[in-house]
């Protein structure tokens, strides 16, 4: 488990950075508009999106409420990866070091198998 936790950390750091740069640096409606006009530019959002819709998919699983729910979901498709790193820093410590509590949350109690 350490290791996720580690791993988070440092991709949270990374985007950190990374969205810092771009935003001190960049120039977003400039940007985006070149980023659209190339194919690949749309692909890698399609992608990129694609990929935020799915993990949105394990935050809805594995939490308890609509409303933490929501802003995680929020937070995923403003923020992307920089939700993600978090999302799953939180999990790995607040897990216990079960993996099983890890990928089911809430439901690691209800589930059958569960040991609690």
């Amino acid at each position: 488990m350490q290791i996720v936790k580690v791993v988070s950390l440092l991709g949270l750091a990374a985007m950190t950075l990374a969205i810092g740069n771009a935003f001190l640096n960049g120039n977003f409606s400039t940007e985006g508009d070149v980023l659209l006009g190339l194919p690949w530019g749309i692909v890698s959002l399609v992608d990129l999106y694609v990929g935020f819709i799915l993990f949105s998919g394990w935050i809805v699983y594995r939490e308890k409420s609509w409303l933490a729910r929501l802003i995680w979901i929020i937070l995923m498709m403003t923020l992307g990866n920089w939700t993600a790193a978090l999302y799953v820093f939180l999990a790995a410590q607040t897990s216990g070091d079960d993996w099983r509590v890890f990928w089911l949350g809430r439901r690691a109690q209800t589930e059958p198998g569960s040991r609690r």
